[in-house]
């Protein structure tokens, strides 16, 4: 792997008019803030303008030298640590871009001092600073750069003070601060802290602390305590059994490092101090150890053991919107970088602390500034920039499903390396702003002369003409410069361009490139300030080639992650006929495909595309898979996309599979193509080589052949056309076996054959009905049975009440059901008397009425939730009185049933009772049908031989199971005797046989 590319990530560079020399500086929003090492304590402020012009702003003058400066966009301040008889002074200065409009007014308050009424109408015009008074001299700040806060470290504390917003009145809204926190860090001396969204970042010259502060409830018993101690009791439970366990050991001092729950056993305990004023909303608060590192002395191999200091710790927050990228930027995690002089190490922080990439420098650094797009190092001689994982630490945190099918990014663990090394003669400090870099140099004695020859190692200046060099002869040795790096889309363009120098060589380095030119737009499209940029849709169309170039190469080249050409293709845009065409004229060459490419193609094709190639594009896809997956051939024909794919080319291809490895489904897909060339005569041969259960099965295989998915609805084919025409019971016993295998789910078959029958969607189409009947023989579901058994219930009823025959004749017929399904029962001795009775001009729709009859005398159907469906045949005659009496039946309700019959068909009384009434319903033969019968038969006398034979048969049925006194209790009184004598006497007669 190519650990260094020559590119040109710098630009132009100018020099800063600055009248003395600088001894701290640092950026702003948009200006630069130089504080001198002069006697004349002060600090120069310019506006940075485009290109990086600097033109000067102002100035103003500090208590003392600084020794330490930072700058928050949130509330606009700037913050010092100053000197002055050798005290330290913390001090902010708010408003100060007053001085640009001319005024020289400067208010001088301490923290939390109330606004006098005398001056508050001026406080618009003039600077305000702030002093902060600390207990213990301040050693270091941060700002934070999210809400503005302020992290000051002294000896064996750190001090947080609030940004306050304070409103004078409507006009006019001031800063201050509120000391809200203490940390108390005993025999801990930070060199270096870093603020940023609660997580705080601390440095000793060889250590690393990382703490979060996590907002907690106040509990009722704690009433208005401002201390909170972490408790660190589990920490030396831990602490000790450890040292239990290495006392009979020598420990020598050796590197450490600490994450998450386990750093707590860095035995630096923490007591936080509330000290906030305002009892109202007050919050209170945690500690949270995230991190700890300890490094030693000896661990560069480049340097002396007194050299090895950590330095240059800095959070670098990563900016998110809401889904719709409309919605406010927020910050969920950061990154955070600290350096030792040889090394630096790149941590995410965030819900976990992750290392994401470890830099090991050419030479020992001085300073190291972290940026969205770069890490730029400055060692004594150069100014070095390295790729960062910003951009793809973000996006995995915005997206945790980022690497799908769908999209890609590459990888967070993806090796850095290193842009470019310029040269310069003594680099000392360095900060970043947007795309500038201020950088300070300041040559030793004996570089001087050095420097005034013409400098091939530094830029081209384009210093601006009325720069001031009143300090050269005095101090020739210092400059400060803002160097510009390139635009983003300039430096893409560059890596691109390199990138194809390892196209043949080096496909890893290619790939690592476009992947390095991808994170750097994928950066700035990140950037708050994108969707204000004048390069968005410039940057966009990067993003997208960026994708391109990428799914090139993982489909070119013989990757392990040949898989990712498919996600960074559709990331691009790329229709399938573009990606083809990209790739076709090296691929003519070669005749070799790689994974990439089929993995693409295949996934692709197979998913639901509104596009179709031409015939030229169709016919190569087809050659690509017949050399390199053959055995893909009836998906790739099957798919949408291969429509105008040749039917004689496909036919020809998949006979030669077929003598490797035959099969069903490349049976079906040769009939197909056969279709499609109108051929029948091959059509037919293809078709009669298996039974039609093998081609039924076969159709699970390749779906395709009968339906295509467009925009959620199944589209039928060609193929299912003429089976419907030609093979019916193949399509439906087809399509079955697509419900059952999960190909095809229910609603979807609904649309296919309505729309196959071109019935319209509010007809049933009788194909649709011989699929449900169908299913119903092999489905086992539940759910989906009862669905089956009200659709089919509602069509017959719907056609028995409409006079509707169907369109087409049904597969199957009621004998046909009874023998295959159980939830078509046989139609039970007594409906089938019943509808003996009516007369043949009379009987529409036989077979739906015996279908219908046939799935209520089965026990499958719900019939609660059939009533309503059942309801338009109440009053349809023999057919409707068969219906009533079965779900009365089904329903327990016998009684009434008996009383429908009795009331419209007498004659079918006695077979209902006897197919009926069994078991436990045995008693209403003579609770019921017996009284009743003896009741209509004594209103009729002897009009109505039909009753006066049920009458005959009740009674020697009741004869049979009653004793001889209950059964003559139930005889009429006026009844005539000789019509009951002889099942009296047959009643005897069985108890004296008993």
């Amino acid at each position: 792997m190519v650990q260094l590319y020559n590119l040109h990530p710098f630009g132009s560079q100018r020099v800063v008019p600055c009248k003395q020399e600088p001894a701290q500086f640092c950026c702003g929003h948009d200006v630069l803030f130089v504080a001198s090492a002069a006697a004349s304590c002060g600090v120069e402020v310019f506006a940075v303008r485009r290109e990086g012009r600097c033109e000067p702003l102002g100035s103003f003058a500090t208590l003392g030298p600084v020794l330490r400066m930072a700058y928050s966009r949130a509330g606009d301040y700037l913050v010092t640590i100053e000197e002055k008889s050798k005290a330290t002074f913390l001090r902010a200065y708010v408003n100060w871009r007053c001085m640009s409009a001319g005024s020289s007014r400067v208010c001088v308050r301490m923290v939390g001092h109330k606004m006098a009424e005398s001056y508050t109408e001026t406080l618009k015009e003039q600077m305000s600073i702030v002093e902060m008074a600390l207990s213990d001299p301040p050693l270091c700040i941060s700002c934070c750069p999210v809400n503005g806060d302020l992290l000051v470290g002294c000896k064996n504390k750190l001090v947080m003070f609030c940004l306050k917003y304070l409103v004078i009145n409507q006009n006019l809204t001031v800063l201050d601060f509120e000391r809200s926190l203490i940390f108390h860090i005993d025999n801990f001396i930070p060199a270096e802290v870093a603020f940023c969204a609660r997580h705080i970042a601390i440095t000793t010259e060889l250590d690393v602390l990382i703490l979060k502060l996590d907002v907690i409830q106040q509990s009722a018993d704690r009433g208005e305590q401002c201390t909170y101690q972490v408790s660190t009791e589990e920490n030396s439970d831990i602490a000790h059994s450890l040292q239990l366990e290495l006392d009979e050991f020598v420990v020598c001092q050796k590197p450490v490092e600490l994450l998450g729950e386990e750093s707590k056993l860095c035995k630096i305990p923490i007591t936080l101090e509330s000290t906030e004023l305002s009892t109202e909303d007050k919050k209170h608060f945690q500690v949270q150890y995230l991190l700890f590192r300890h490094f030693t002395p000896d661990q560069s191999p480049f340097g002396f053991c007194e050299e090895t200091k950590l330095h240059s710790v800095q959070f670098l927050p990563v900016y998110q919107t809401g889904r719709d990228r409309k919605s406010l930027w927020r910050t969920t995690e950061s990154l955070l970088l600290f350096s030792l002089p040889h090394v630096g190490y790149l941590y995410s922080v965030g819900k976990l602390v992750e290392l994401i990439s470890t830099y090991q420098y050419s030479e020992r650094s001085e300073q190291a500034v972290l940026t969205p797009q770069f890490l730029h190092v400055i060692t004594s001689e150069s100014l070095q920039c390295y790729t960062v994982r910003c951009s793809a630490a973000a996006a995995r945190d915005e997206d945790p499903y980022i690497d799908t099918t769908v999209k890609a990014c590459p990888p967070v663990t993806l090796d850095v390396c290193t842009l470019r090394m310029q040269l310069f003669i003594g680099p000392r400090a360095i900060c970043h702003y947007k795309n500038h870099i201020i950088l300070l140099t300041k040559a030793d004695t004996e570089d001087i002369t050095e420097r005034r020859k013409p400098s091939r190692r530094m830029l081209s200046r384009k210093a601006d003409s009325n720069k001031s060099r009143t300090n050269s002869e005095s101090e020739p040795g210092w400059n400060l410069y803002i160097i510009n790096t390139v635009s983003t889309i300039q430096l893409y363009r560059e890596m691109v361009d390199y990138s194809r120098t390892y196209e043949n060589v080096r496909t890893e380095s290619c790939i690592h490139l476009l992947s390095e030119a991808h994170l750097l737009v994928r950066a700035a499209i990140m950037d708050p300030s994108f969707f204000k940029s004048d390069d968005k849709e410039e940057l966009l169309r990067a993003f997208r080639e960026s994708c391109a170039f990428l799914g090139d190469c993982y489909s070119r080249f013989d990757t392990k992650d040949y898989h990712l050409a498919l996600p960074y293709y559709r990331m691009s845009g790329l229709s399938v006929a573009e990606v083809l065409e990209r790739l076709a004229s090296e691929s003519d060459e070669i005749q070799t495909y790689e994974r990439g490419l089929i993995f693409y193609l295949t996934h692709s094709l197979n998913e639901e595309l509104n596009e179709e190639l031409s015939k030229e594009l169709a016919d190569k896809v087809l050659q690509i898979f017949y050399l390199a997956d053959p055995m893909q051939l009836p998906d790739i024909i099957c798919s949408p996309c291969m429509k105008n794919v040749c039917p004689l080319t496909a036919v020809k291809y998949l006979c030669k599979v077929e003598d490797i490895m035959p099969s069903v489904v490349l049976t079906l897909t040769k009939a197909f193509m056969a279709l499609k060339m109108g051929d029948l005569t091959m059509y037919e041969c293809e078709m009669n080589s298996h039974k039609e259960t093998m081609l039924a099965c076969g159709f699970i295989g390749q779906p395709k052949l009968l339906g295509e998915y467009r925009e959620g609805i199944v589209i039928p084919t060609e193929f299912a056309v003429h089976l419907k025409a030609m093979q019916p019971g193949l399509l439906v016993a087809a399509t079955v076996a697509l419900h059952e295998n999960s190909k095809i789910e229910l609603e979807e078959a609904d649309m296919f054959f309505k729309m196959l029958c071109n019935n319209g969607e509010d007809m049933v189409p009788q194909l649709l009905v011989d699929f449900w009947e169908a299913l119903l023989v092999a489905c086992s579901r539940e759910e989906v049975l009862q669905e089956l058994l009200l659709r089919v219930t509602y069509q017959y009823v719907w056609r028995i009440s409409k006079k509707q025959l169907p369109e087409t004749k049904p597969l199957k017929t009621t004998e046909d059901l009874i023998n295959s399904c159980d939830h078509f029962g046989s139609i039970f001795p007594w409906v089938t008397f019943i509808m003996s009775m009516e007369s043949l001009l009379d009987k529409d729709c036989p077979e739906d009425i015996s279908k219908l009859q046939s799935i209520l005398c089965g026990q499958s159907i719900d019939i609660t939730a059939a009533l309503p469906i059942l309801d338009p045949l109440a009053e349809a005659g023999h057919v409707g009185l068969t219906v009533r009496v079965l779900c009365s039946t089904r329903l327990g309700k016998y009684e009434e049933s008996i009383d429908q019959l009795l009331r419209q068909c007498p004659a079918a009384a006695v077979l209902y009772a006897q197919h009926e009434l069994k078991d436990d319903s045995r008693a209403v033969w003579w609770n019921k049908l017996l009284p009743e019968l003896c009741e209509r038969a004594r209103l009729t006398r002897s009009d109505c031989p039909v009753l006066i034979s049920s009458l005959q048969e009740t009674l020697s049925v009741v004869a049979m199971e009653l004793e001889l006194w209950d059964f003559l209790s139930l005889l009429p009184e006026d009844g005539t005797a000789a019509f009951f004598l002889p099942h009296l006497l047959h009643c005897s007669q069985r108890k004296q046989l008993m």
